[in-house]
């Protein structure tokens, strides 16, 4: 929509994985080094965490583009499927040819596979991305993959990356020998406010950029909302260049900032807001109806017990009321009963 207006060949902050933006920051460019090195060695298990939109999908797909024509991978991005289905996954993305039967099956095809592999000169890397999402089964199968091996290297090179829960499952005692599995450890940091600015200008760079489209003043702004975490980058300043587009404003401003923030932050307090009606809105219909009805049933209550005592003890007089009792009260209390049971369901 704007690219035409400020000179651009492609959106320069989309929320994409694409590794032609990828921006290397100094815990980035490390944690890429370290996955390249693990794969190279094959040190077998390779973990890297980070915070909900450090970027740690746009590294993996960096590292799949750099290590093509040596190696081939199959990418993981359901982390919630159970391990069977991980592993039909898996074959499908590495072109082999399920025997569609047992998990032993499956296992003897990959093995084939990995053997043909190491015979060619490649590496087969299995990533697995959102691994957080893995359950303790599914990991301990995980870990035995990495038993596929030579008596001099391992045949499977596996790669767990997820947030920072990742890690924290690791340190349970039923996953030990995972653990211990793991070679290589990286984790992604969010940027410093110095580097949302190399940030943003080097994907206007690689989006043609000509000129400055962003203000100082605006990229502190951009800075200090965001906290550092590349996808909030971009997704304020995506918000802002269409808002300078919308309002014919050639450089993004402070103000324009403030108002793209403004509007997000209300976005999702209206939808917080909305979530919260929703989520009460039954409750509170429920206690409103059950009240009356407490009152009249316990009313109900006290009408029938009064009549059974009335009966109970009438005057000698009336001597039918001494043999009688026993059924009135029966009939009384079920006939109230029924009446509250047939109204409390209608």
């Amino acid at each position: 929509m704007f690219l035409k207006f400020f000179g651009l060949t492609s959106k320069p902050f989309e929320l994409t994985p694409n590794p032609e933006f990828l921006f290397l920051t100094p815990s980035h460019r490390e944690a890429l080094a370290q996955l390249i090195y693990g794969i190279q060695e094959q040190k077998g298990f390779i973990l890297m965490t980070g915070e909900v939109g450090t970027g740690k999908t746009t590294v993996l797909r960096a590292l799949v583009q750099r290590i093509d024509g040596h190696a081939d991978s199959a990418f993981i991005i359901n982390s919630t499927l159970p391990f069977d289905e991980l592993l039909e996954y898996a074959l499908a993305d590495l072109g082999v040819s399920d025997p569609r039967g047992t998990r032993a099956q499956r296992l003897i095809a990959l093995n084939r596979f990995l053997i043909e592999q190491r015979r060619a000169g490649r590496n087969t890397i299995l990533i697995v991305d959102e691994a957080q999402n893995l359950s303790i089964e599914t990991l301990e199968q995980i870990r035995l993959l990495s038993n596929f091996e030579t008596n001099s290297a391992k045949l499977l090179q596996i790669v767990l990356t997820g947030q920072p829960e990742l890690y924290a499952k690791l340190q349970r005692p039923e996953l030990r020998q995972l653990k211990q599995r793991i070679g290589l450890r990286c984790r992604l940091a969010p940027m410093t406010a110095e580097q949302v600015g190399q940030y943003i200008t080097s994907h206007l760079r690689v989006a043609a950029a000509t000129r400055r489209l962003f203000t100082d003043e605006a990229i502190e702004r951009i800075a200090a909302y965001s906290g550092g975490v590349p996808r909030i980058v971009n997704i304020v300043a995506d918000h802002c260049l269409l808002s300078a587009y919308a309002n014919q404003t050639p450089i993004v401003d402070a103000d324009i900032v403030k108002r793209a923030i403004a509007y997000l932050e209300d976005n999702e307090r209206e939808d917080n807001e909305r979530d919260s009606r929703a989520r009460w809105k039954p409750a509170a219909s429920r206690t409103g109806m059950a009240l009356p009805r407490v009152i009249v049933a316990a009313s109900a209550g006290v009408v029938a017990v009064a009549t059974a005592v009335a009966v109970a003890t009438s005057p000698s007089g009336y001597p039918w009321a001494t043999h009688a009792a026993p059924a009135t009260l029966v009939a009384v209390i079920g006939g109230v009963v029924r009446w509250v049971t047939q109204w409390w369901g209608s």
